[in-house]
């Protein structure tokens, strides 16, 4: 199915998504974009739909095209203090923030959103694969994640966060069962399954 361009005609629309919500280690990357109505390209999709190449051909063609985009990261400080998904809203809204242009209408991946200000927003489950500019977004917010944890890759790379970008993969486990959890991972989450269990 093809994206569609606009949820709202006539408006400036921008659509925001966030990346590494499931993750074990890193922060939550989101982004928010405002695309041109003319914008076209065949590749654009949802990014989890793309290759990694893919996505890093898209990046620059959103930067240089869109009317305006902005990228947050909030850290896994903040994450275990207000929570993933208070930490994505916050995300979305920093990102929101960092745009040059301000948006009429604000359409959001997801169906939970916090008002940004007094501006209109709507929230759309799979709204990566239904709209441009949300799919934009999730493209950048993707891209600058999977580059930060490559980045801490070199500090810890016996977390293999260059293949898994800090997704709950068997190895990532194994590895902080035998090493312990880093700075980057999220305490309050189920880093083990085991933590489920108590040790009588």
């Amino acid at each position: 199915m093809a994206l569609q361009k606009f949820y709202l005609k006539n408006c400036v629309e921008a659509g925001t998504d966030e990346a590494g919500r499931g993750c074990l280690a890193g922060p939550v990357v989101a982004a928010a974009v405002i695309l041109p109505a003319n914008f076209e390209h065949p590749l654009l999709n949802d990014s989890k739909q793309l290759t990694e190449n893919q996505r890093q051909i898209l990046r620059p063609i959103i930067e240089k095209e869109a009317l305006a985009f902005g990228v947050s990261f909030i850290s896994e400080e903040k994450i275990d203090e207000i929570n993933i998904l208070q930490a994505s809203i916050l995300g979305m809204h920093k990102a929101i923030k960092k745009l040059a242009i301000i948006p009429e209408h604000i359409i959001v991946d997801g169906n939970k959103f916090k008002p940004y200000k007094n501006i209109p927003h709507t929230t759309i489950v799979k709204g990566d694969s239904k709209f441009m500019s949300i799919a934009a977004a999730s493209v950048l917010a993707k891209t600058y994640r999977d580059e930060f944890m490559e980045k801490i890759d070199a500090e810890f790379p016996m977390y293999l966060w260059k293949q898994n970008k800090g997704y709950p993969t068997k190895k990532h486990r194994d590895v902080i069962r035998e090493c312990g959890p880093t700075c980057y991972h999220r305490k309050t989450f189920k880093l083990l399954p085991e933590q489920l269990k108590l040790k009588l």
